[in-house]
């Protein structure tokens, strides 16, 4: 049920960006906000890379997106939505391999900055798919209000 809902979001996001030009992915939610379609994605690439390679699996990777502060939201005028989707998709397959074998009380280590926060270092991989589905869940919201700005699309 868990993944079920986790991909219904992901599917939502891609829905969110499609049929549309690099003009219109790039164009900010309101000032000040840098908010875009194009970021979202970029972002959500590397929430899964953060959450399943570094946490899940202890795995120490880089930063898919050096501009801004590494969050993916920051754009480069060299890279677009396809580019920008590859690597989402990437970072997804490569999740869903992770885990694959998983169980659901299996668990990852925390930075020690987010441990403080959550008061243990240690997170289920429960909690991660609930995490997901809730910042999926979040930024789609996002998503729907910058399609809406684009082209007048609202809904799933």
């Amino acid at each position: 049920m868990l993944e079920g809902w986790l991909d219904f979001h992901r599917a939502t996001l891609t829905l969110k960006c499609a049929d549309l030009d690099d003009s219109m992915v790039r164009r900010r939610s309101v000032e000040p906000s840098e908010m875009t379609l194009l970021g979202l994605v970029q972002h959500m690439a590397e929430v899964e890379r953060s959450w399943f390679q570094r946490i899940f699996a202890g795995q120490h990777v880089p930063p898919l997106y050096d501009e801004g502060k590494q969050d993916g939201f920051a754009l480069s005028p060299e890279r677009g939505m396809d580019e920008a989707m590859a690597v989402w998709h990437r970072e997804v397959e490569r999740g869903r391999e992770l885990t694959a074998e998983a169980s659901l009380d299996d668990s990852g280590t925390l930075p020690e900055p987010d441990a403080a926060v959550l008061g243990d270092d240690r997170v289920s991989l429960r909690w991660i798919l609930i995490h997901l589905i809730e910042e999926y869940a979040r930024h789609n919201g996002h998503a729907d209000l910058l399609r809406e700005r684009i082209d007048g699309t609202s809904g799933t």
